[in-house]
């Protein structure tokens, strides 16, 4: 019984300190030195909340640029069901899903090169991938001037303007966020 006390003891102050102030702490320093980050970093249009920058979404429209397809469970880009196809490179249902996707998307941009970029045609590894390269947004830039009636150079150049470049050329690759990406090309329409 003499033992019981401090264990006791020890146990509630360590549950005070790890399970109430260090999480205060850590979430109170994020919202002070990273606001945009520890809030979501959500994008915001005209007052509301459009999306994430850090989660994909499924656009449709012949006027927007799409993603990479999403593996996720019950619907597309589901944040909550976060996960791969677990598909192999052998699997016979792989291929005839990067097929039937391959056909699609040749199917919705017929101007653009016979050769679709790979990550148009592949989920990633979360199902959530909000980037794509340049090239597979250039790959469609085609399509998009003809939706919005626009010289394919604009296109060009606002993908250019939206092209996220890495801290250090060595450590990444260049990578464009779909949303926004959309996105300037509605603010840039009215």
């Amino acid at each position: 019984m003499s033992q019981l006390r401090p264990a006791v003891v020890l146990f509630m102050v360590l549950m005070l300190f790890t399970g109430v102030l260090y999480p205060l702490l850590t979430t109170g320093l994020a919202q002070w030195w990273f606001p945009q980050q520890a809030s979501g970093s959500l994008l915001r249009q005209a007052g509301s909340v459009r999306g994430s920058a850090l989660i994909g979404q499924q656009f449709t429209q012949p006027g927007y640029f799409q993603g990479r397809p999403s593996a996720t469970a019950e619907r597309p880009y589901n944040a909550q069901a976060s996960g791969g196809s677990n598909l192999a490179g052998s699997n016979p249902a792989l291929d005839s899903a990067v097929a039937a996707r391959v056909a699609a998307l040749r199917a919705a941009n017929p101007q653009a090169p016979s050769a679709v970029p790979v990550e148009l045609v592949t989920a990633s590894g979360s199902g959530l991938d909000p980037d794509i390269s340049p090239e597979a947004a250039l790959w469609q830039a085609p399509r998009i001037a003809a939706a919005r009636n626009m010289t394919l150079k604009d296109v060009e150049a606002l993908i250019a303007r939206n092209t996220g470049r890495p801290l250090l050329p060595f450590i990444g690759e260049e990578t464009v966020n779909v949303l926004r990406l959309n996105m300037a090309l509605d603010n840039l329409q009215g």
